[in-house]
């Protein structure tokens, strides 16, 4: 009887607290509708990821326990996300149709309350951020296995449109069938980059069995739906929307797998403390060209992240670098090895200073 008086006892004392809670979080959204009338006044930014970084880092430093730093992190961006949303409906596009791992991106970064327009493609998710018909994009840019997502940093050497955030998700990849029967699968469908990422486990468990691309995880879910023949590659996510049965889980070659998404919005955030640059440059065709330009950041102490080359499509032979680094151009660092950047290349483009994912 006592231990059932004692669970009693916390109990309300939980039911106490979560009302507290509740008025609490209530009172940070009516304040965020205040800041959102002052934002419509001043003509600013709905979204600002730098000010929310530093909100998430700022709790979880001073978070003593026992809720895990990953456990404040998820809580408190829901808590942004739907604060903002009673400052404005933002919309975002995103490589769909819904259920892809970019819809999954968009979701964890701006919540359920934004507006979401699905599109076909990495480019038409920069043509509706470019036409103002969306206020932010999300898109794929690396993955951690198969590396870098070429036509969105192709995407970048036209765009005016700049890099906001960046979103890193861990990717697990599930089998989907409609009758969740081995023996029915005779094609195994997705898009390229998840069925490259779970390779090998695919010929061993399928050896022989046709693997085919399509334009989407979301859009192998739906043809696995249409046709018990047909297994695909996708989310959990997906199993659920598209009725499927999971055949299998985390069949991914590599444990360690990650992708990391791009917010793309038409105005530079502000300096978080906690940030990442990316940039393009070319060079002159000389030798040594290359380490010349990367001895600017080199003499300022400025730490590389990833280098990647891509070919200007305009000239045989000629490339353009992409770079990212740690540091925000606002930084005085920064803004000395960029300028000697400058002098020494043709071509320089920022492409976003942004807070970065963890």
């Amino acid at each position: 009887m006592s231990k059932k008086i004692n669970i009693n006892t916390i109990r309300k004392k939980i039911d106490s607290l979560d009302r507290q809670i509740l008025n609490t979080i209530n009172k940070r959204a009516g304040l965020a509708k205040e800041i959102g009338k002052l934002k419509v006044k001043n003509n600013k930014e709905f979204y600002a990821p730098h000010r929310e970084k530093k909100i998430v880092k700022g709790l979880i430093k001073k978070n003593k326990g026992p809720l895990t730093s990953f456990s404040i992190d998820v809580i408190f961006r829901e808590i942004l996300n739907a604060c903002r949303s009673l400052e404005s409906k933002i919309k975002v596009a995103y490589l769909g149709p819904e259920a892809t791992f970019s819809h999954q991106a968009a979701l964890k970064n701006f919540g359920a309350e934004a507006q979401y327009v699905a599109v076909k493609s990495i480019a038409d998710v920069f043509t509706e951020v470019e036409k103002k018909r969306a206020n932010y994009g999300v898109v794929p840019i690396e993955n951690s296995t198969e590396g870098v997502v070429n036509h969105t940093l192709d995407m970048f050497i036209e765009s005016d449109l700049v890099i906001c955030a960046e979103i890193s998700m861990p990717i697990e990849l599930c089998l989907l069938s409609k009758s969740g029967v081995e023996e029915d699968i005779k094609t195994i469908v997705s898009l390229s980059q998840p069925l490259a990422q779970c390779r090998n486990w695919l010929e061993e468990n399928f050896p022989g069995i046709p693997v085919k691309e399509v334009s989407s995880t979301a859009e192998a879910a739906n043809h696995a739906a249409k046709n018990r023949s047909i297994a695909a590659v996708a989310s959990s996510t997906a199993a659920k929307l598209y009725r499927l049965e999971i055949i299998a889980r985390g069949i991914e070659d590599s444990r360690e797998n990650y992708t990391r998404f791009l917010v793309i919005g038409r105005n530079h955030p502000k300096r978080s403390g906690h940030d990442k640059t990316s940039i393009m440059f070319s060079i002159k065709d000389r030798v040594g060209g290359l380490h010349d330009m990367l001895m600017s950041f080199k003499k300022h102490n400025i730490n590389l992240t990833k280098i990647e080359s891509r070919p200007t499509k305009k000239k045989a032979w000629q490339y353009i670098f992409f770079v990212d680094f740690i540091g925000h151009t606002s930084e005085k660092k920064v803004k000395t090895a960029f300028h000697e950047l400058e002098l020494k290349s043709p071509f320089v483009k920022v492409m976003g200073s942004y807070p970065r994912a963890e």
